[in-house]
């Protein structure tokens, strides 16, 4: 069974920062996701960004979970790749 990186879009950092924190605590997960500023194309003012959760090595199990607390925060759930098992076999 392969995990999955899961990425949930954020409006500020205030809830990027929470979402992460609440994902740990709900899901049980192994790392701590990654919190990336993602600037919104041809803006010039460093406030109108999104934040990026980037969340690594999740079941699929809490797709669903992850996509309702971003819901929670006026955010959502972008997707997800598969990672592997085992890149060599």
């Amino acid at each position: 069974m392969s995990d999955l990186t899961y990425v949930l879009v954020l409006p500020d950092r205030d809830a990027a920062e929470e979402v992460a924190e609440l994902a740990v605590e709900r899901f049980g997960l192994a790392g701590e996701p990654h919190l990336i500023r993602d600037a919104l194309a041809g803006e010039d003012d460093a406030e109108d960004a999104q934040w990026l959760v980037v969340v690594e090595d999740a079941p699929e199990a809490v797709a669903a979970g992850l996509e309702d607390l971003a819901e929670s925060y006026d955010g959502w759930l972008e997707g997800s790749a598969t990672v592997p098992d085992d890149p060599a076999g």
